[in-house]
């Protein structure tokens, strides 16, 4: 007979992919979860997972027992979040992951708000310039910039939102794009693009790539201290006065970002309010921060 601890500790083992990973969450050492997860098999007359110097698998049975066990633990935060006091407002910990655009100049402003309306939330905004791996419980919540084809998920479609080349305000004037091919060009490393709505230079017939990062916040920087050209968010473009878009009549792109969650919070009316306050809220800062900017 085994308790709901043993399916905790399963559970954080599973989803880190090694019990060092796992270590600091549980607050155990690796020895002691090593023997945890032995006994756990051991009573259950099966293989959870294959062990190698890289790490712990999930077998078949592992991913099964995951699917059940991640089932129980959305119905047992369902059950603490019945509990609760309707006027209590929202309370306990959230961590939503984002692109850094995103997580950079809009989500500060709404996660804020969303926090000073219910002070008893913690929320936490994990940025990184790759797609948030939501069936590891990376984060609660991801937003992403296309909705993902694969994975026990559930997508919802936040807002369009819109880019431009812009560059310094003292740089010499773009009238036409065919002097895009003689200035320097500040963008993503190649490389690294995680997703292929990112690849912004890919069609253009630009100049060489002088420039480069994997985060937009850093392009951002880079096209503040030289006088070389790159595509900018219109909504992070109140927060660098300097720069200005250039051929906007000529040259645009939309994209979209999308709220991402995994299938078993279904039904979490915790998670189901943020997520409604996280897109109502995202939307509308889209919105202000586009309408903010000179025609």
């Amino acid at each position: 007979m085994h308790n709901w601890d043993d399916v905790r500790v399963f559970l954080a083992v599973a989803r880190a992919g090694s019990l060092s990973a796992a270590s600091p969450k549980l607050r155990m050492d690796p020895a002691t979860l090593g023997r945890r997860m032995a006994r756990l098999e051991e009573g259950l007359g099966a293989a959870l997972f294959v062990k190698s110097p890289q790490g712990y698998v999930l077998t078949e049975r592992g991913h099964d027992m995951q699917q059940q066990a991640e089932t129980a633990e959305a119905a047992l935060v369902r059950a603490l979040e019945t509990g609760q006091a309707a006027d209590a407002g929202l309370s306990g910990q959230i961590r939503i992951g984002a692109p850094d655009g995103c997580a950079n100049f809009l989500l500060p402003q709404v996660c804020a708000r969303l926090q000073a309306d219910n002070p008893g939330l913690e929320v936490q905004i994990l940025a990184l310039p790759r797609v948030v791996n939501l069936s590891q419980r990376e984060a609660d919540m991801a937003i992403t910039v296309s909705p993902p084809k694969a994975g026990r998920l559930t997508v919802r479609r936040i807002s369009d939102y819109r880019l431009h080349l812009a560059q310094h305000r003292e740089a010499e004037p773009i009238n036409d794009p065919a002097q895009l091919k003689d200035r320097g060009i500040v963008g993503y490393i190649p490389d690294m693009i995680f997703d292929k709505e990112l690849d912004y230079l890919g069609q253009m017939a630009a100049g060489g790539l002088q420039l480069a990062s994997n985060s937009v916040s850093v392009q951002l920087q880079m096209l503040r201290a030289s006088r070389a050209v790159g595509f900018v968010h219109d909504f992070a473009l109140p927060f660098a006065p300097e720069l200005g878009r250039v051929l906007a009549d000529r040259v645009s792109l939309t994209r979209s970002f999308y709220l991402v969650r995994h299938r078993a919070d279904r039904g979490s009316a915790r998670l189901d309010a943020v997520a409604d306050t996280l897109t109502a809220g995202l939307k509308a800062e889209i919105a202000r921060l586009e309408a903010s900017l000179p025609d």
